[in-house]
């Protein structure tokens, strides 16, 4: 794991100082990982390279201000975002207790004082938390239609949404357009990228928030995915 982190982060321009609080973070999953279903990944090298450099390849692009991880499951992008970018505060959203749970005790054992783990439906969430965020990210969560209606409500005019998302996501992108205009956002940029000690290519989609998203959204989730915009 040290290996690949030592390689990876100064292609990613990150500083070698970050590896023991991430070999820390990643002791802690593999840990819970063998009384809960947190990653099917537990190699330690591939946990640092498919992982913890995936997650931070966003780096490099999150501006300053607040960042909501929507969906965040084991916690990521959202644990090395936090671990590599201290001066932003980050809220890990997830619907399942279990996971928050863990993300909790883990930011709490790295004393990570820039991080909030919060048990909530996105759209749920977003009635009480709309357009408070300068950043969304998610990573694989659901198709972009979707997701962009879970996150462009909770970011502010003037931010953005990074959703990663593998190469074959043309389709997605496509049918994403339509939802991306009605919900007050604009496609800036896609680009692809080579995960650092790997030859694994995956995909950011970068969407600007440039004018509020209206009140009816987000709709009920049910509502989401059986009629996606």
């Amino acid at each position: 794991m040290r290996a690949a982190l030592e390689e990876g982060l100064p292609a990613l321009g990150l500083d070698l100082r970050l590896i023991p609080p991430l070999v820390r973070f990643s002791a802690l999953l593999l840990e819970k990982n063998q009384v809960m279903n947190l990653t099917a990944i537990t190699d330690p090298r591939d946990v640092a390279s498919l992982h913890l450099l995936d997650s931070l390849a966003l780096a490099p692009l999150l501006g300053a201000g607040s960042v909501v991880d929507v969906g965040s499951g084991a916690g990521f992008p959202g644990m090395p975002l936090a671990i590599a970018l201290p001066d932003r505060q980050f809220t890990l959203l997830d619907s399942l207790g279990k996971r928050v749970a863990f993300l909790e005790e883990a930011a709490g054992a790295l004393g990570l004082s820039n991080v909030r783990c919060v048990h909530a439906r996105a759209e749920e969430f977003a009635l009480d938390h709309r357009e408070s965020f300068d950043w969304a990210v998610s990573r694989a969560v659901a198709a972009l239609p979707v997701l962009c209606e879970l996150c462009l409500p909770l970011v502010k005019v003037g931010g953005a949404f990074l959703a990663m998302k593998s190469t074959g996501s043309d389709g997605e992108i496509e049918n994403a357009r339509g939802a991306i205009a009605k919900l007050g956002g604009q496609l800036d940029r896609v680009e692809d990228y080579v995960v650092p000690t790997t030859q694994v290519v995956h995909r950011l989609v970068l969407i600007r928030k440039v004018s509020p998203t209206p009140k009816k959204y987000p709709r009920r989730f049910a509502q989401i995915k059986k009629q996606p915009l």
